[in-house]
């Protein structure tokens, strides 16, 4: 079995001739894009609108093919500098295509009959969705060259300010015992079963940040300072209000989310010191000891192994998914190991010519691993399911997006308590799918309030890595509470977490995609195999429909705080289950 990804089916290099005619077609089509858009009100409305979907597609089509080819280049090794040049390349001839892209935008926004319009073309009907969604947004396109100049500052600005962030991250030198290894091995040993590992790695973690911990704050400023101006210059009321729109969710949905989430904190905060006391600690728990296995679990796993495991596991789900995974693992559409260079963490993407993905993680062989794997081959089937859209409805909204993968991580998890064989086992697993539940809830929801204050204070004052790591620590305080030891958390999350050089408000989606799962998961509990084909329809509903409107084909209001608070009540019974276990 391959370790590394087989990326030649995209593109056997970038001097393959193939990937020069297709950045040569997409300039061309970026060309007729724009001359498309200069005679729009010359022309018939319904053929503008036909001319200019058709147009917008192969552009996506030939976008997508090119910058994931360099994208997972750079990911698997972010030293690689012609994948950063080519990258340039595509974003350069992509940005040509912003100006164009919001001129028909608005003009077809502005069609009086629009509606009436995309029902005259079967093609057009597919994309009703984004059309609506075209009017709406239509007021928050700049004028004019706006879009064009937007696109073309944002590669030197936004995007470069994030690669570097990247680059930093990826190649940092951490001294260790003696020894020079990567941040993701370092943090790789916050799992490890010896306590003064953990904890030596933790202080190593910190110990390296202060070489590259100035760079990386001018980064987030000058990133979160760009998106407040774009957001002023669009009339966005906030960087959240954007967000949420283009998650096609409403704030009624985050409110009801995260008013549940708050009356829950108490329960994670029993968690964790619960852990703590087991662990010897008195009062809360020191961050080097937040990912501490519990219990006994000698199982590791080899690549092989991990493949057979959840091929046979989702086979008792859905043979589709099963399908899907061995081919994931026989295929090479997976890159497993970490090493000097590459990035950190695991992601899946999206092969859409290919009708694939691909999945970065950094496997060392531990149950997490395998969940982990769970996790992006879960966005892998998420892809396969909306595959059959056309190429302008398949992207899905942030918070929607880890539905799949974490609903993924449910079916390992339970099949793996189920067949625990002793409390000692049982321990191991209840305590680490908490682990992972209070990174999505506490974690997440630190990480949310962090942002909105950098968001609240940039646009006055430049933040220093000192300023960061004090704001931080208090958004620490209000998730984690007294569940942590106030004097060892984590004044860095903010340097080491590649969400915030990205997508704005790129935490929230994490707790949404994990109550949301649980709740879904709880459904197929009681549903059993009719629930299948419904779970599989709501995931291709994804990309065509608001979240509310998802959620509904599964029969869930969103914004009714009771269905949160029954997903987080899931997670309350464990922790009574796993109070129980370390007595």
């Amino acid at each position: 079995m391959n370790t590394v990804w087989n990326l030649d089916p995209i593109y056997h290099g970038f001097d393959d001739p193939a990937f020069e005619a297709d950045l040569s077609r997409l300039k061309d089509q970026v060309q007729a894009l724009s001359a498309l858009a200069g005679k729009l009100s010359q022309m018939d409305a319904l053929d503008g609108l036909r001319q200019g979907i058709d147009i917008q597609e192969n552009i996506t089509r030939l976008a997508g093919k090119l910058a994931l080819y360099a994208e997972l280049r750079q990911a698997a090794d972010t030293r690689d500098t012609v994948a950063s040049s080519q990258m340039g390349r595509i974003l350069a001839a992509c940005s040509a295509s912003a100006a164009p892209c919001a001129a028909f935008q608005a003009w077809a926004a502005k069609l009086p009959d629009l509606p009436a319009l995309i029902q005259k073309d079967a093609v057009l009907k597919e994309y009703a969705f984004l059309f609506g969604n075209m009017q709406e947004n239509s007021r928050y396109l700049l004028s004019g060259d706006g879009e064009a100049v937007a696109a073309r500052m944002a590669l030197s600005g936004g995007n470069a300010w994030s690669e570097l962030q990247q680059y930093l991250t990826s190649t940092v030198k951490v001294n260790f015992r003696g020894t020079v290894t990567n941040l993701s091995a370092i943090r790789n040993m916050a799992y490890d079963e010896d306590p003064q590992v953990r904890r030596d790695a933790y202080e190593a973690e910190l110990r390296c940040y202060e070489s590259i911990r100035d760079s990386v704050a001018y980064a987030l400023n000058a990133i979160k300072l760009e998106t407040i101006s774009d957001c002023q210059l669009r009339g966005y009321e906030s960087p959240l209000e954007r967000t949420l729109k283009a998650s096609d969710m409403k704030r009624q949905t985050l409110d009801a989310m995260l008013g549940a989430i708050q009356e829950y904190l108490p329960r994670f905060r029993q968690y964790l010191r619960a852990k703590a006391k087991a662990l010897g600690h008195k009062g809360g728990l020191p961050w080097y000891d937040l990912f501490a296995p519990m219990g006994i679990s000698s199982t590791t796993f080899t690549t092989q192994q991990a493949r057979d495991y959840l091929v046979e596991l989702f086979s008792h789900f859905d043979g589709e998914l099963s399908n899907m995974v061995a081919r994931a693992f026989d295929d090479a559409w997976i890159d497993f190991y970490p090493r000097d260079g590459k990035a950190g963490g695991a992601f899946c993407a999206g092969v859409e010519c290919l009708g694939q993905s691909r999945v970065l993680t950094n496997f060392d062989g531990k149950l997490g691993d395998v969940v982990t794997l769970a996790h992006e081959l879960g966005h892998a089937f998420h892809n396969q399911c909306i595959q059959g859209h056309r190429p302008l409805n398949r992207d899905y909204s942030m918070p929607l997006a880890e539905t799949a993968s974490t609903f993924n991580e449910c079916v390992v998890m339970a099949a793996a308590i189920r067949g625990a064989a002793d409390d000692a086992e049982r321990l191991n697993l209840v305590e680490s799918q908490l682990q992972d539940t209070t990174q999505i809830i506490c974690d997440i929801l630190s990480r949310y309030l962090f942002e909105k204050s950098v968001f609240e204070n940039r646009e006055e004052r430049f933040m220093d890595a000192d300023t960061l790591c004090t704001m931080m620590l208090d958004a620490q305080q209000a998730s984690y509470g007294d569940g942590l030891d106030e004097h060892v958390r984590h004044p860095y999350m903010w340097l080491c977490k590649s969400h915030y050089y990205g997508a704005t408000y790129y935490n929230f989606p994490y707790a949404f995609g994990g109550l949301f799962a649980r709740g879904l998961y709880a459904m197929y509990l009681k549903e059993g195999e009719t629930f299948v084909p419904k779970y599989k329809e709501l995931l291709r509903t994804t990309t065509v429909a608001t979240a509310e409107d998802t959620a509904a084909v599964a029969g869930i209001d969103l914004t009714d705080r009771n269905f949160w608070r029954g997903a987080l009540q899931t997670v309350a019974d464990q922790i009574d289950l796993f109070c129980q276990l370390v007595q």
